[in-house]
This record gives C-alpha cells, structure tokens and sequence, in this order.
C-alpha cells in the first residue's frame, strides 16, 4: 500500500513543473543537516530530487571571485570546523568598492539563476532543492541602506520564488562555535540582515533556533502540505507551525 501511494505521488508531481525548496541561513545554521533529511525523505517517497548548490550551480565565475578573495584578502580556504577553525575574508569585507563588485555579480547571479528556474523541467526532477538562494547573497548587503533594499527588492522582483523557502535561525554564538570561519560581530550582522531580508519579502519561513530533529518535524511538513496530493506516508501529520514566524510576525 504505500509503495503504491508513493508511486501515485511521483505520477501525480511529474505533471507539473518542479517543486521548489530553498534553504538559506547562516553559516552553521544547519543547512545541510536539514537537506539531507530532506533529500532522503523525498527520495524514498519515489520522487526524483536535484539539488542546487547556489555558490557552485548559479554563482556565475564563482571559482574565479574565490581565488580572488584569497588573494586579494589573503582568506583561508576551507570549511572550518570546530577542531579545524578557518578565518575567511570575502562576504564580511564591507568596503565601498566591494559593495559595487556585489551589486554588478549579484545581478548576474539573478539572471543566471532566473534562467535556471525557467529552465528547470519535470522530465529531470519532481523536487529542486535550493542549498542557498538569492537570499544568500543579498543578505550580504547593508540592507539597512535604503538603496541597498531597494536593490533587494529590484532583484527579488525579477527571480521567481521557491514554492517553499526557508530560513533557518540560529544564535550566533552556537553557530560559530560550528562552522568557525567568520568573526562573531560579522554574524550578528549577517543574522540581523537575513531577518531584515525576511520581512522584505514574501513567502519565507523563518525557523526559530530548535533541536535538529525538531526543524526537520517542521521542514517536512511544509514540505510535505505542498507537495500534490496524495502525500506520502510516514509523515508527521498535525505539526503545530508555532515554531514558526511568517515575515509579518518577525
């Protein structure tokens, strides 16, 4: 019986044109824990899932602004871990220069990932699965600028939106203490701006600090009320969404 409901649910999704679910946050937010429960989930319910690394499938010359940030700000390379800590230099340099440098490569990046969306087709996946957005990346911005949001607003206007997005919260002590690579001041910062940024735009959920598996309860229950009906099984039906804000609540 649930084989069969799960083959009804891949027929019934391969109709329509790919689910979109986005993940953003900050550094050591839990990110990956959650999209990997997510792409597990999806994959045992028989439906074909791609998944989208923003920095690696969108960002345009992403290996080319790297280097350069290793060598112009002389940043470490790496994921940094708790008994492995990295000091990265690139998103956190709010110079005036580097801001324009965002300005012109986060434009590319929207229309790039724009293109993708408008290309993304059925017949390659049932569910794309975003690690990172657009929202990734305007976060990075003063959004406390007005121009800066009314930058935000220009490029959100002009990419379509995940069917499901994300934020995950997190305190910014624990997080570093993580994924150790940028100084704590920048992620208040960085925190303050993805919260900004959620109120700017419709649609996101914003997750409030929790236990792993408690996030992972809430993500596949969204996750699971869009996809088409009928759903799979073994889902953790009746979740109070309490855990969660909308923007308008933030």
């Amino acid at each position: 019986m649930a084989n069969d409901q799960q083959q009804d649910t891949a027929r019934t999704i391969s109709g329509r044109r790919p689910l979109l679910v986005s993940f953003s946050g900050i550094d050591g937010s839990g990110k990956t824990t959650q999209i990997d429960a997510v792409l597990a989930w999806l994959r045992d319910a028989g439906l074909r899932v791609r998944l989208l690394r923003f920095w690696d499938d969108i960002a345009v010359l992403g290996r080319m602004r790297e280097t350069m940030s290793h060598t112009l700000f002389k940043s470490e390379k790496g994921i940094g871990s708790p008994d492995k800590p990295v000091q990265r230099v690139d998103k956190n340099v709010r110079a005036w220069y580097m801001t324009a440098s965002r300005l012109y490569l986060y434009f590319l990046d929207a229309a790039r990932l724009a293109f993708v969306i408008a290309t993304a087709s059925r017949r390659d996946a049932d569910v794309v699965v975003f690690d990172r957005f657009l929202y990734d990346e305007l976060a990075n911005l003063d959004l406390g600028n007005p121009v800066a949001r009314a930058y935000a607003r220009m490029l959100l206007r002009s990419v379509p939106r995940p069917d499901v997005a994300f934020l995950l919260d997190a305190d910014p002590v624990q997080a570093r203490a993580r994924k150790p690579e940028y100084p704590l001041d920048f992620i208040y910062k960085n925190r303050a701006a993805y919260l900004t940024l959620a109120r700017l735009t419709e649609g996101i959920t914003v997750i409030k600090p929790l236990a792993a598996e408690d996030v992972t309860e809430v993500v596949l229950n969204q996750i699971s009320a869009a996809l088409p009906r009928p759903r799979p099984e073994a889902l953790p039906h009746e979740q109070s969404l309490a855990t969660t804000e909308s923007p308008s609540h933030q």
